[in-house]
C-alpha cells in the first residue's frame, strides 16, 4: 500500500507496510502514482509530453530497485500471521490509579464529571492502592518495567496516599525484581515546593493540564466559582518544568470549537518557555456547543499544517519544542507489536477506581457494562476483556485501507464506543486528524533532514 501527498513543497511517498518514506521529485511522484496499474510502455506514453523519455526510463528503474529492496509496494506480511486474538495471552503492564474521584476545578468538557465518573466523590484508600499495585505485580508475568499513573479528578487532593503508594511500590520493586515508572497527571492548583521535590525524585513523567492562551484556558478550566485558573497554575507549571530541566513532562491541553485556531495555543506554550507539549481534540456529544463537528475538519487540518511550519521554523532558529503528535520514529518502521495489539486497554492497561473496581481504561470508568472485576478478586468479566483483545487494525474495517493505521494502531476504543456503540469501529473525526498529524510529522522529518 502506497500513500502519496504533497505538503509544504515536498512530494512525499509512504510505503505503508514497510514504513519507508521517500521524498521525490515530480517525475518519480507521477510514475509511482501510475506504477501499479500501468505497464512501462503505458507510463512512457502518458508522460512523454511532460518529461524526457530517458529520464522516465531511469526513474522507473529506480522504482523497480526500491521495490526489489522492500521499500516500495511491499506486502503486509503480518496480516497472514494474525492469530485468534481472543485466545492470545496478555499480561498487565500499566495501571491508571484513580487516586481521587474529586476535583478542585470545574472544566466544562471533563469526561469525568468534575472527578465523579458517573458515581460519587471518593478518595482511594491506602489499602486499595496497595492491593492495586499487588495485582499489577501478580499479573505482569515476566515483564519487569511497569507503569502506574496517578490520575483523577485531581490526584493531589489525595497526596498523602500517593506518597505512601510510591514508597510501597519501591519496596515491592526489590522483592519482585520489578521497576515502577510512576507518573502524575495534575491541574496544578495544589502544586507547591514539597510536591515538586517529591515529584522530581519519584515521578518519571508529569502531565500538566493547561489549555493554552489565558482566555481559552479560563473559559474552559475555571474553578467552581467561575474564576479562571491560568494565573494561579502557569507560574507553578513553569517552575516545575524548569526544575525538571525541561524534560520528562508534558504540558497538555484540550482544544474545542472555541479555539479551532489551536496552533496559537501551542505557540503560547512555547512562548511561555515550555518545550514538551501536546494539545488534544475534545471528544464530546455533538449537541455540546464546544464539540467538534464535521464542518470543522478543514479548519482543524489547516491548523496542523500551520503548526508544522512554525515547528520547523523554530527548530531551525534554535528555539524548538517537541509536539507529541509530530514525534514519530521513521527509523525502525511501524512497530510490529502495535500492529497486533492496539493501545492495550482492557488487557495490558487497566484503570482502578477509588474502591478498587477495574475498568479497561480511564474513559470507561463508571460505565457498568465495562466493569471487569476488582483488585481483590481479579478480572471476572472475561467476556468483555476478550472483546478488547480485538481492538487492533486487523479487526477494524475502517483501518484496512488507512495509511496511518500502523501509527495509531486502530485509534481509541472509548471514542469508538461513544460515537458508534461498539469498541471496534473508529471515531471518524479523530481519524481525519490522525492522518493529517502523520502527514505533518513525516513532512517535518523531511524538512529538518535537509538542514543536516
Amino acid at each position: 500500500m502506497i500513500h502519496q501527498y504533497k505538503n509544504n513543497g515536498y512530494n512525499i511517498v509512504l510505503d505503508v507496510n514497510s514504513g519507508s518514506v521517500h521524498v521525490v521529485d515530480e517525475l518519480v511522484y507521477d510514475i509511482i502514482e501510475m506504477y501499479k496499474n500501468n505497464t512501462k510502455e503505458q507510463i512512457l506514453d502518458k508522460l512523454e509530453h511532460k518529461y524526457p523519455a530517458q529520464e522516465i526510463e531511469e526513474a522507473i528503474l529506480e522504482i523497480e530497485q526500491l521495490k526489489e529492496n522492500g521499500q516500495l509496494f511491499t506486502e503486509d506480511t503480518y496480516k497472514d500471521m494474525v492469530i485468534d486474538f481472543k485466545k492470545r495471552d496478555t499480561v498487565v503492564k500499566a495501571m491508571c490509579l484513580h487516586i481521587a474521584h474529586d476535583c478542585n476545578l470545574a472544566c466544562k468538557y471533563c469526561f469525568a464529571e468534575e472527578g465523579e465518573y458517573h458515581g460519587r466523590r471518593a478518595l482511594m484508600s491506602l489499602e486499595v492502592g496497595k492491593k492495586a499495585l499487588d495485582y499489577l505485580i501478580e499479573n505482569s508475568g515476566n515483564r519487569r518495567n511497569l507503569e502506574v499513573d496517578f490520575f483523577g479528578g485531581e490526584p493531589l487532593m489525595n497526596w498523602d496516599v500517593v506518597k505512601e503508594l510510591v514508597k510501597y511500590g519501591r519496596e515491592k520493586e526489590k522483592e519482585y525484581n520489578k521497576n515502577f515508572r510512576f507518573t502524575l497527571t495534575t491541574n496544578g492548583v495544589l502544586l507547591d515546593d514539597e510536591v515538586m521535590e517529591f515529584v522530581n525524585k519519584e515521578m518519571s513523567n508529569v502531565v500538566m493540564s493547561l489549555d493554552g492562551r489565558k482566555e481559552i484556558n479560563d473559559k474552559m478550566r475555571p474553578f467552581r466559582n467561575g474564576k479562571g485558573s491560568y494565573d494561579l497554575i502557569v507560574p507553578k507549571f513553569k517552575k516545575l518544568a524548569d526544575s525538571r530541566n525541561q524534560t520528562n513532562y508534558y504540558i497538555r491541553g484540550t482544544f474545542t470549537r472555541n479555539n479551532l485556531d489551536f496552533s496559537k495555543d501551542v505557540i503560547e506554550y512555547a512562548d511561555l518557555g515550555f518545550t514538551q507539549m501536546s494539545i488534544e481534540p475534545v471528544v464530546a456529544d455533538p449537541e455540546e456547543e464546544y464539540a467538534l463537528r464535521e464542518e470543522d475538519i478543514p479548519k482543524i487540518l489547516e491548523e496542523y499544517d500551520k503548526l508544522a511550519k512554525e515547528y520547523i521554523k523554530r527548530k531551525k532558529e534554535g528555539r524548538g519544542f517537541n509536539f507529541f503528535h509530530f514525534m514519530i520514529d521513521l527509523q525502525q518502521g511501524p512497530c510490529v507489536y502495535k500492529r497486533m495489539s492496539g493501545c492495550g486497554s482492557g488487557t495490558e492497561y487497566l484503570a482502578v477506581t477509588p474502591w478498587g473496581d477495574l475498568y479497561p481504561c480511564h474513559q470507561f470508568v463508571g460505565q457498568e457494562e465495562f466493569l471487569l472485576g476488582n483488585v481483590f478478586d481479579g478480572i471476572t468479566n472475561t467476556e468483555v476483556r476478550d472483546e478488547f483483545k480485538l481492538c487492533n487494525v486487523y479487526e477494524k474495517d475502517k483501518c484496512k485501507e488507512c495509511f496511518a493505521r500502523f501509527y495509531c494502531s486502530g485509534g481509541c476504543a472509548a471514542n469508538s464506543y461513544k460515537f458508534h456503540g461498539n469498541i471496534t469501529d473508529a471515531y471518524d473525526i479523530g481519524c481525519e486528524m490522525e492522518r493529517k498529524r502523520v502527514e505533518c510529522a513525516i513532512m517535518i522529518k523531511a524538512a529538518l533532514a535537509n538542514e543536516m
